[in-house]
């Protein structure tokens, strides 16, 4: 690995980062938002975890799932929608990181989805916010929200129905995967 890069283990769930990379950088790759576009907002957060930034690298993944992908892509066999990756950065990140709280951050990000894929992306955000409160059990949901908006936090099963409803095949199932305990399947 490049010596700019800190002493972090590589997340073995995204693509290698040959070098420092911003979300600026995303730029490059137009205003398509297919498979170079998934891949390379992939790369982006492997370089960003890299460089002891999981909170952006999490911002990366986001942008990953926000991919116009039909699921038959090439790139999907080895780098599959980065929900192991989601919760291997939460997971593996050290205590002096800044990861802000994923918790409200997801919660946000599913109640607050615009167009283009709204629904499908909402409920990948609401598919981490159950990492996210799972790995981050003492991190508080925005209640305040929840209250005024009469949010209501979805289930593990509803969340499995909405990715097998909305996702990609067999998306449900691999967001199940990386549960803790494992969600069965139904």
């Amino acid at each position: 690995m490049a010596a700019h890069l800190l002493h972090l283990k590589a997340c073995p769930f995204l693509p290698p980062a040959e070098r420092p990379l911003r979300a600026a950088e995303m730029k490059s790759v137009g205003e398509d938002r297919g498979a170079e576009f998934y891949l390379f907002a992939l790369t982006c957060a492997q370089s960003l975890w890299l460089q002891g930034l999981p909170a952006q690298s999490i911002l990366l993944m986001n942008r990953a799932f926000s991919s116009d992908l039909s699921g038959e892509e090439s790139v999907l066999k080895e780098f599959p929608l980065p929900y192991g990756a989601m919760h291997w950065v939460m997971s593996h990140r050290l205590e002096d990181q800044f990861v802000g709280n994923p918790r409200r951050h997801f919660q946000h990000l599913a109640t607050r989805m615009v167009e283009p894929r709204k629904t499908i992306r909402s409920w990948r955000a609401w598919g981490c916010w159950a990492y996210a409160s799972t790995i981050f059990p003492d991190y508080p949901a925005d209640e305040i929200q929840l209250e005024e908006e009469g949010v209501t936090e979805p289930g593990r099963e509803d969340i499995f129905r909405a990715l097998d409803e909305f996702g990609l095949a067999k998306e449900n199932q691999l967001w199940a995967s990386f549960l803790t305990p494992p969600f069965p399947e139904s």
